[in-house]
């Protein structure tokens, strides 16, 4: 009997662990973009997630890396690299590096995120600007997207037009609420293959850089991945946009369209 207890146990123990588990990425996923100005090629992106250890316990590293290419390069260098480091258990960051080469400018910071120690509010450590208290299980502006994937985008009733969902993020030392509006569904053509998609417009604040609050928008794959497949930024000096074109170590096969469907 008491064999039976603990195997039943350990049984629900597993379950809990494996319901707690993102299903829509895992560790090996690495996406790159090709980063458009117009109609000029202006440089790449990647997105990747690997496996890595913070005070001693394994995380996931998620590492965005852009930058520019060719004539844009000559003009004027860009190198920016964020990373995340999050807790696989709670997929919320216990650290993330913010590194910007932009031209001359340069910025380099790193936060450390304790969700643990107070109940009711995250206490965060930044190297440029000290302690801050945060609203508890506060994301930064990568894992924030790990978590729209796997907890927003999977449930249908979720997906209404114009439903607006909110997540607080820790970004540039300050909170910032990624507010993220859904608009519908559209087929975006890749290199890869004509891709079915969830149309979000992150509502931005009119003013130094933006014209209204639906200048950004993003395309998430209407599959079980809900890989970040395109990203559009209409500014006062023109329009950038960083669309897919390699993938791998995806969850699912992504699904494309084909002539035939």
């Amino acid at each position: 009997m008491k064999r039976f207890i603990c195997l039943t146990g350990v049984i629900l123990l597993m379950s809990s662990f494996v319901k707690g588990q993102a299903v829509s990425y895992k560790v090996g996923e690495k996406v790159t973009y090709s980063i458009q100005y117009g109609f000029i090629n202006a440089g790449t992106g990647t997105l990747e997630l690997t496996s890595d250890s913070f005070n001693g316990r394994e995380v996931w590293h998620s590492k965005l890396m852009a930058r520019t290419t060719g004539m844009a390069e000559a003009l004027f260098k860009v190198l920016d690299i964020y990373e995340s480091f999050i807790d696989s258990a709670t997929e919320l960051p216990v650290k993330s590096i913010r590194n910007i080469h932009e031209g001359r400018y340069r910025k380099y910071n790193v936060v450390l995120f304790d969700h643990k120690t107070r109940a009711d509010s995250s206490i965060l450590t930044s190297d440029l600007t000290g302690i801050h208290i945060a609203p508890p299980k506060i994301h930064d502006i990568l894992s924030c997207f790990y978590y729209f994937r796997n907890h927003i985008l999977p449930v249908d009733s979720n997906l209404i037009k114009g439903k607006l969902t909110t997540i607080t993020t820790w970004f540039c030392d300050e909170l910032y609420p990624i507010r993220l509006r859904y608009i519908g569904t559209d087929v975006i053509k890749t290199k890869i293959g004509k891709i079915k998609c969830y149309k979000f417009n992150p509502v931005t604040e009119a003013g130094r850089l933006f014209k209204t609050e639906d200048d950004v928008t993003f395309w998430f794959s209407a599959d079980k991945n809900f890989l970040p497949v395109k990203i559009r930024f209409d500014i006062f000096v023109g329009s950038f946009s960083c669309e897919i074109v390699n993938y791998e170590g995806l969850v699912y096969p992504l699904e494309t369209i084909h002539k035939t469907d």
